[in-house]
């Protein structure tokens, strides 16, 4: 699936990753604003076209993010959450970056400016880290949820080792499209068989030379080493598909399949067999759906051999290059990953039980929070997994308290008729996880 959606919504801005892994040093001792923080208070007039884009940005800047790209950026901004009334805070993180926290209508945003030091001190990065949404409460935030346009879902549970002790639920037990998030069958699988020493996380993979989808190891020739470790941390981390289809297909697709018993899934039949990212892919893109019109007609034997045949036969060239270019829901209800939020949470019960003593495990599924940093500061652990295409998003967590007490939380989002707002529902899941933790259920 499209890669992790909180990175997809954030990513339209550029940032020099050098910047980013800067900590924040004692405010110095000045007389004179920083020309970043200068450049910060100017965010509200930037948004709302009241300074020149070509003026503001760096040449370099312009290059990776063009003037429409990012008009369009601050027009979904404002559809979204109002207009920019007011700069909040500025906060200093390097000689030449600020953090700022920018007030609009209906949410904050907390946003990271680089500027050059030498006049004019046009901006070389900027970046949106976090949406909070004006919601004053963590059931607010779950109303927010249940009012999106089209079909909504979540379950926020204390897990304990009898299962998982449901607080807050709405349409729990109900089958969505979730996108990426099928692929913690896959780590859960590779937790099963680390923990009964049928594998380790050291073990090397050779690649086959088999067409893969993108990712860190598309373009890999037959030859290619890499160990488990490395494409679970790339599967979960940044939902690299290439690495998702290698496990998929190392591990072996009935044994994944397995794991969708063994972790509670209710839905399974939905998911037999468990497609990899390219095959779903090659029946949605290949002659207007040619290949998925037989999927939806087929059985399980049938579509298990569609898979060995004419989809296995089918090049990757001959997926249609527009392929959700348009941004519309495309088949979302017939052919992708299904499960109910009480699925995703029984999965992250699992996981949490089950990665006890295999310390990997957990430092894969902790390696990207998925939220926004205001609301992982409440946690103790966070781990996360999310997935998202046009018409479909699916965030999973799972969340130790100060107190050491474990929780989960997953909602999606699915629209047939519309594109889903991947930055507005990561605004509320932050949001509510924020509050949740100060919360009395």
């Amino acid at each position: 699936m499209m890669r992790t959606f909180l990175l997809a919504c954030l990513a339209a801005l550029a940032m020099p990753a050098a910047a980013l892994a800067q900590t924040a040093p004692e405010a110095p001792a000045q007389q004179s604003k920083s020309p970043a923080h200068q450049r910060a208070e100017q965010l509200p007039a930037l948004l709302t076209g009241g300074i020149e884009y070509e003026t503001y940005f760096a040449p370099a800047f312009q290059q990776v993010v063009t003037k429409p790209q990012f008009d369009q950026l601050t027009s979904g901004l404002i559809a979204s959450y109002g207009a920019p009334e007011s700069v909040l805070s500025i906060e200093p993180r390097s000689d030449n970056t600020v953090v700022a926290v920018v007030r609009f209508a209906q949410a904050n945003a907390t946003m990271i400016v680089q500027a050059d030091a030498e006049p004019p001190h046009a901006v070389t990065g900027l970046r949106i880290t976090g949406i909070t949404p004006h919601v004053a409460t963590a059931e607010a935030a779950l109303d927010a949820i249940e009012a999106l346009p089209g079909a909504t879902g979540y379950l926020f549970a204390r897990l304990t080792d009898n299962g998982p002790e449901i607080l807050r639920a709405n349409n729990a037990d109900k089958a969505f499209g979730v996108g990426s998030s099928f692929k913690l069958l896959i780590l859960a699988e590779l937790v099963r068989a680390t923990n009964a020493g049928e594998r380790s996380w050291d073990d090397i993979v050779t690649l086959d030379g088999r067409e893969l989808p993108g990712g860190q190891w598309a373009q890999s020739p037959a030859g290619t080493e890499v160990s488990l470790r490395d494409l679970a941390g790339r599967m979960i981390s940044v939902s690299d598909n290439s690495a998702t289809d290698i496990l998929l297909h190392h591990l072996g697709r009935e044994k994944v399949e397995a794991m969708m018993d063994v972790v509670g899934w209710t839905h399974a039949e939905q998911n037999r067999p468990l497609l990899a990212t390219l095959e779903l892919f090659k029946l949605k893109g290949i002659d207007s759906g040619a290949l998925g019109d037989a999927w939806i007609a087929a059985d399980e034997a049938g579509r298990r051999a569609l898979l060995a045949g004419p989809v296995a036969d089918a090049p990757i060239s001959a997926i249609a290059e527009d392929l959700f270019a348009d941004g519309k829901p495309l088949r979302i209800a017939d052919i992708e990953y299904f499960a109910s939020a009480a699925d995703l949470v029984r999965t992250m019960n699992w996981l949490r039980t089950h990665s006890r003593d295999n310390e990997t495990a957990r430092e894969i599924l902790s390696a990207n929070p998925g939220i926004f940093p205001s609301a992982t500061s409440h946690w103790a652990f966070t781990g996360y997994k999310g997935g998202s295409e046009p018409g479909v998003i699916n965030m999973t967590l799972l969340l130790q308290a100060e107190d050491g007490s474990w929780y989960a939380f997953s909602a999606s989002w699915n629209n047939v008729d519309a594109a889903v707002d991947n930055m507005t529902f990561a605004g509320l899941v932050s949001r509510f996880v924020e509050l949740a933790a100060d919360t009395e259920f």
